[in-house]
């Protein structure tokens, strides 16, 4: 519940996603990734639309536990969390939040909380992102998650529309975020913001054979 203040591997690879070599104990897997830019002074941002019964809430240190469960709940099941192993279990979703929100670069006016309004009368965490500045330019977009039972309702649009809002009010005037290739319907919503991809990552993810 929430409180009551809410009133790369350096060089393209040959190898196509999911690619995969093995050594004698490991299996290793190429995720293919995509990086995307927006140019704000080009495409200025649209201002956020939430349907009913859901709102922005903006960032405060006392939403970081709520941040952290609707990070969780986005990312414990998706590929992210093979690539990225702190998004698959509460605690390291936890110590990512209190990474960021602690970092030098991170940027609270463009980190966001969506909370939904339940049938108890409650409001209840369930979609995240934040922001952090890369350098004097570029503002990062990192982890946009959205609660399964809650998506296809346009949060992920009013998440990142919300951000580049933040990203402009502090002067940084490009934003980029990565985007797993598999993730087509992200892909699409990031073009329909403006976003242009601008490279092709490749990372690893390493398994042991059983």
């Amino acid at each position: 519940m929430l409180p009551s203040l809410l009133s790369p591997l350096g060089s393209l690879w040959p190898f196509s996603f999911g690619t995969a070599w093995r050594t004698s104990n490991m299996s290793v897997t190429y995720i293919k990734r995509h990086r995307m830019e927006v140019d704000l002074r080009r495409r200025p941002p649209l201002a956020p639309r939430l349907p009913k019964d859901y709102r922005l809430v903006p960032w405060c240190p006392a939403l970081l536990e709520d941040h952290a469960e609707a990070k969780y709940l986005s990312f414990h099941c998706e590929m992210d969390a093979e690539l990225f192993p702190c998004l698959g279990n509460p605690e390291g979703c936890r110590k990512l939040m209190q990474d960021i929100s602690a970092g030098r670069g991170f940027i609270a006016e463009a980190t966001w909380l969506i909370a939904s309004y339940d049938q108890r009368g409650g409001w209840e965490p369930c979609a995240t992102i934040q922001g952090s500045r890369y350098d004097a330019t570029y503002g990062a977009i990192q982890n946009v998650g959205v609660v399964p039972q809650h998506r296809h309702r346009g949060l992920g649009a009013a998440l990142v529309s919300a951000a580049l809002l933040g990203f402009q009010q502090v002067g940084l005037p490009q934003v980029y975020l990565e985007v797993t290739s598999q993730n087509v319907g992200a892909a699409r919503l990031y073009q329909r913001l403006g976003f242009k991809r601008t490279k092709t990552i490749y990372k690893t993810v390493e398994m042991a054979l059983s």
